[in-house]
């Protein structure tokens, strides 16, 4: 299945779940929006989350769930970002990236200090890998 057919399922299917404060911060809100078994390649799943961020919000630094192959796209604003020891981008909206699994992103924050921005993040990961994201400490 291609990533545009996959983000076109997960944007069809927006109104799932609530929002959850991620990384304890008032600043920055994660809501689940689809979650599924994937029938076709047993033992993986589907996670898609949409990350609202406040103007001037970031993420502290956290990694990824191991088996976890991510791919984000920006919805609206600008994100800055920086995985593993890549270079660090801003994505505006309609821009995206890929992330490896177990990557760890150092910095991951809106770009402007006056707008919120908005991304999306699809997991391709383990059915039993729960946790998202774990803090660096």
């Amino acid at each position: 299945m291609k990533i545009r057919t996959i983000i076109a399922i997960v944007c069809a299917t927006f109104s799932m779940g609530g929002p959850i404060h991620a990384h304890d911060s008032e600043a920055e809100t994660v809501t689940k929006k689809f979650e599924a078994a994937i029938p076709n390649i047993p033992g993986k799943s589907l996670v898609v989350v949409e990350v609202d961020y406040a103007p001037g919000a970031a993420s502290p630094s956290h990694t990824h769930a191991k088996s976890a192959f991510i791919y984000a796209y920006v919805i609206s604003g600008a994100i800055e970002s920086k995985v593993n020891d890549g270079e660090t981008r801003i994505y505006r909206a309609g821009e995206g990236w890929s992330e490896p699994p177990g990557a760890t992103h150092s910095i991951s924050r809106n770009a402007s200090k006056t707008e919120p921005a908005k991304l999306l993040a699809v997991f391709v990961l383990d059915v039993d890998d729960k946790q998202l994201t774990t803090p660096v400490k």
